[in-house]
């Protein structure tokens, strides 16, 4: 069965799966979601059996369906190969009762890896099934983590260039170098002076500036992005629930069937969103539990049905989730309203204007899926001690944020089912962070030289991607203010 995708804010512009890839953006400012959402066609038993590659595909076929089995099957294999540092791709391990789903093993160290570096093949396989003769642009906004990983995944690819902002003081300092000291001609990294929601409405701007479009068509250019808004990012990232599901029914943790919980520690919503869509694929997941820091947005959502920006933008240790704006919540708004497109457009047109939305008691009831939680500073780091001192495992400053809510979860309610916790990213990321918390922080030391003293700490080798930015020259230093951004664009393109 053919699956098409619509915009969330006019069911009207419809597109293939390919189409929807390759545009990122609906043009109206909507994200593309499908118009089904189609049961898996193998049973979990079958997909145990399977490598990570394997089952893959045989989740993406089901929601790509324009491209061919050999198309898909190339994507998957030049993505998920050697560039990671485990033999299992995304391993499961056991720890302080529930099991961490790693996800931060490719380049760059983050789960971004996982979805991220399949994207560019599937994007310029796109490009070929619909004739395109433009070269794409990749016009992306980053909290820490996606700009690298997308830079990784499309550096010196044909076809491509890449332009990626980042918040210049929001930041770890190990994020920045991995951007800064990024190889490839076609790639060009710019720190702005503002938050990554400043960042990320630049970009929708830019996507949504006729003008821009057409002087870039008459330069041979056409926009596109690899941030989670991408259905590209979104459908590998089902991909790697259900691995986990079938691993902990191969070594029979689980019996076939057995409902688990899921937790994410959430920023702009696409990773547990992507577990809300494999649980309407039929995974047996029950509860999504969405794990915030002190900028506590989703966790106030998901409390009293109301969506309001309007607050205090911290600066935590978990960066990548300092947002106000989470963008793939249109998704689910979509979704609880009844694919009312018209409802969630004037939700975002309220968002936009007003800065705040409030849903209705009838789509807050749709939301029971779903428990909201935050972890504050003293908490996240509370926590990475916590499990530290009682397991010897150490936990990056974003999964102790999972970690703390999924604990208070289970306190509130008394649920001990099988527990999946998204671990997003590798604790080398936040040397300092994780260093300071664990009481073994030496000030003397640049994040930099702390990742030795974290592989002894942690009994773990220093991955690939540190040893890597240690000794690598800086190659991008461009920063701007906001209102620039479009002026920065083009001066890079030559327009």
């Amino acid at each position: 069965m053919d699956v098409n995708y619509v915009s969330t804010r006019n069911k009207n512009e419809k597109v293939t799966a390919s189409q929807a890839v390759l545009q990122g953006l609906a043009h109206d400012g909507g994200l593309f979601v499908p118009t089904s959402l189609p049961k898996f066609d193998k049973s979990f038993e079958e997909l145990s059996e399977m490598t990570y590659q394997e089952v893959a595909y045989e989740v993406m076929k089901l929601l790509l369906t324009d491209y061919t089995k050999e198309e898909l099957m190339h994507c998957i294999n030049s993505a998920y190969d050697e560039k990671f540092d485990t033999e299992e791709i995304a391993p499961l391990v056991y720890a302080d009762g529930a099991y961490y789903l790693e996800l931060f093993h490719g380049k760059t160290i983050a789960f971004k890896d996982m979805a991220l570096s399949i994207l560019p093949h599937l994007m310029i396989t796109a490009a070929r099934k619909n004739n395109v003769k433009n070269d794409i642009v990749i016009l992306t906004a980053t909290s820490g983590d996606t700009g690298k990983a997308a830079m990784a995944g499309f550096a010196d690819v044909e076809g491509t260039k890449i332009i990626v902002f980042y918040p210049k003081n929001g930041v770890s300092e190990i994020q920045e170098r991995q951007m800064v000291t990024q190889t490839g001609d076609n790639t060009f990294v710019v720190g702005i002076h503002g938050n990554f929601d400043e960042a990320q409405t630049g970009v929708k701007k830019m996507f949504n500036d006729e003008a821009l479009a057409k002087e870039l068509d008459q330069a041979g250019y056409q926009f596109s992005s690899a941030n989670s808004i991408n259905i590209g990012r979104l459908v590998p990232q089902i991909v790697y629930y259900v691995y986990a599901y079938t691993r902990l029914l191969k070594e029979e943790k689980i019996s076939s069937g057995e409902k688990i919980n899921v937790t994410v520690p959430t920023g702009n919503f696409g990773n547990i969103l992507a577990a809300f869509y494999g649980k309407k694929m039929g995974l047996p997941i029950d509860k999504l539990i969405c794990a915030s820091n002190e900028n506590k947005v989703l966790y106030d959502f998901f409390e009293s049905g109301c969506y309001d920006k309007n607050r205090e933008f911290k600066l935590t240790n978990s960066p990548s989730m300092d947002i106000l704006i989470s963008s793939n919540l249109e998704r689910l708004i979509y979704e609880i309203a009844g694919e009312d497109d018209t409802k969630n457009k004037a939700f975002m047109d309220s968002l936009q204007s007003e800065g705040k939305y409030e849903i209705t008691a009838e789509m807050k009831e749709k939301l029971k899926d779903f428990y909201g939680n935050f972890a504050d500073e003293a908490e996240t780091k509370a926590e990475i001690k916590r499990v530290y001192d009682d397991t010897g495992y150490v936990l990056d400053t974003h999964t102790a944020v999972a970690s703390y809510v999924y604990n208070k979860y289970k306190k509130e309610s008394g649920d001990d089912k099988v527990t999946v916790i998204a671990s997003t990213a590798s604790p080398f990321k936040f040397t300092r962070s994780v260093m300071e918390a664990i009481g073994m922080d030496d000030p003397s030391k640049k994040d930099i030289e702390l990742t030795d003293v974290l592989s002894e700490v942690s009994k773990v080798d220093l991955p690939g991607a540190i040893v890597e930015i240690k000794s690598a020259p800086v190659r991008h230093d461009t920063q701007c203010e906001v209102d620039e951004m479009p002026q920065v664009v083009k001066r890079f393109l030559n327009i």
